[in-house]
């Protein structure tokens, strides 16, 4: 995750947040189709404000959106279903999303290939800031279930294989918490329901794959990737990880083809002196900055 632009990846106990990318990665084909093409003023008439007034007659075409795939969630002219699995993935956990509303309108989200995985009684997604036992009983109840985890790096968390070999209760639930790494933040500390499930968290040392977005490390994994390794562990399944970050990969193939550029992790750039903002004022943020150059865990 990052200021706004890291992608997501709470999960893995990272030295900070987590994402990976270099200019900005715009859907290669997010322009709509079918706008009106700007209309030219005639030869001679460019200061004429009777012919300025008379552009004020002419119908307006309204921009369509393009029309989306039913089950990626992608425009149908880059839909990524060929490199979806035929039928939704056979699996005994329940994977609950929390998702932060600005994560919903990005048009490189991973949630959407997630979903289109798996069977749709076996991934929820729930987009909020604050959810309550009162507003919300169905995730109040799963919050307290003996039988639910939350995937959410800390100094509190244990790690997920550990924690499945010597837990009474074999996990039926988990929880992953979608958003840059403050937003999700944000999210983990002031609903005190997340904090009733087990906190568990990844030890990996794979890089990310999600190389269209920024990450504050190379370690820092998307919200799918996290799913991914979490879901392989619990189903005791690793064709359920390959599965998953297939329609990643092919995401980012297909966006570096077309003009995307790989975003290096914030922590790369400032260790080679490659980071291209100067070093924030704020003694908080630039404390997070120091953390991160020297690897520290925060």
């Amino acid at each position: 995750m990052e200021p706004q632009e890291e992608a997501h990846t709470l999960g893995a106990s990272l030295p900070l947040p987590p994402g990976a990318s270099g200019s900005p990665t715009r859907d290669v084909e997010e322009r709509p189709e079918g706008s009106a093409a700007p209309v030219a003023a005639p030869a001679g008439e460019e200061g004429d404000g009777a012919g300025a007034d008379g552009l004020w007659g002419l119908p307006v075409e309204r921009a369509e959106r393009r029309p989306e795939c039913s089950r990626c969630s992608r425009p149908q002219k880059v839909c990524l279903c060929p490199y979806l699995p035929v039928y939704p993935l056979q699996i005994s956990t329940h994977l609950y999303i929390i998702q932060h509303p600005a994560e919903e309108s990005k048009v490189l989200r991973t949630v959407p290939l997630l979903a289109a995985c798996l069977p749709p009684d076996k991934c929820t997604v729930k987009i909020g800031r604050r959810f309550s036992e009162e507003r919300d009983i169905e995730l109040s109840t799963v919050c307290r279930d003996s039988g639910t985890l939350i995937l959410y790096p800390g100094a509190e968390a244990t790690n997920l294989e550990e924690f499945i070999l010597e837990s009474p209760v074999y996990p039926s639930t988990i929880i992953i918490i979608d958003g840059t790494w403050s937003q999700a933040k944000d999210i983990f500390y002031k609903n005190s329901l997340f904090r009733l499930p087990k906190q568990v968290q990844l030890k990996t040392s794979i890089c990310s794959q999600y190389v269209i977005r920024m990450q504050p490390t190379s370690r820092c994994l998307s919200t799918l990737e996290c799913a991914a390794a979490a879901l392989s562990i619990l189903e005791k399944n690793k064709y359920i990880q390959e599965t998953l970050l297939r329609p990643l990969q092919a995401l980012c193939s297909f966006q570096l083809q077309h003009g995307a550029q790989i975003r290096l992790s914030k922590e790369y750039l400032l260790k080679n002196g490659l980071y291209p903002k100067p070093m924030p004022k704020n003694k908080r943020k630039l404390r997070k900055m120091e953390l991160l150059l020297n690897s520290v865990k925060i």
